[in-house]
């Protein structure tokens, strides 16, 4: 029998996004966000949800533009430290240690040292309660090739994300190959 935990944001797991954007002076800033994640196909979209109070809020809303950086587990605490800190009184890069790059396609910084971005153009934005959602269009994705497997395709073995439990708070890593998507449920087609 299932017990009853009340309307919460619970949903296993969460990415580890890091959203990074231009301020209104041009400062790089990044920003940690666990309620992201792909929203639709064609065209390739993400989603971030943030409250107005940040920093990021109204920088993306003035670029027009933000990236997502995959957090990993090797820079687990510099992408908590984005999460803690905020970019209006700090520069989160020189903090942490971090090396803001300029996307060439997007006006939006990332952190180098985060192992795949996604380049992305606002393109709406939805009104949530205390949150508005970003919808962003993926104009490109950039990742390590060390981030790769033999194959050329990012390899989630390789780039270790980090990924959020919101119910206690804690992050977590990735573990290996259960199975293959769009195959082991064959057994139950008729």
């Amino acid at each position: 029998m299932k017990k009853s935990l009340g309307a919460k944001t619970l949903l296993f797991p969460t990415p580890v996004l890091m959203v990074g954007s231009y301020d209104r002076e041009g400062k790089p800033n990044l920003m940690n966000a666990a309620w992201g994640g792909l929203c639709c196909s064609d065209p390739p979209c993400v989603t971030v949800s943030l409250r107005k109070a940040r920093h990021s809020y109204d920088a993306i809303l003035e670029r027009q533009a933000f990236t997502v950086g995959i957090a990993c587990e090797g820079k687990m605490a510099e992408a908590d430290y984005c999460g803690i800190a905020s970019g209006s009184s700090v520069d989160k890069f020189a903090a942490a240690g971090l090396t803001p790059v300029r996307s060439e396609l997007v006006d939006a910084p990332y952190a180098e040292e985060f192992p795949v971005v996604l380049e992305c153009r606002l393109v709406q934005t939805v009104e949530l309660g205390i949150h508005t959602q970003f919808i962003g269009e993926i104009i490109d994705v950039k990742g390590d090739q060390a981030a790769c497997g033999e194959d050329g395709l990012l390899d989630i073995m390789k780039i270790r994300p980090l990924v959020y439990d919101p119910s206690h708070k804690g992050y977590h890593g990735v573990g290996s190959l259960l199975g293959k998507a769009f195959s082991v449920g064959k057994g139950f087609l008729k």
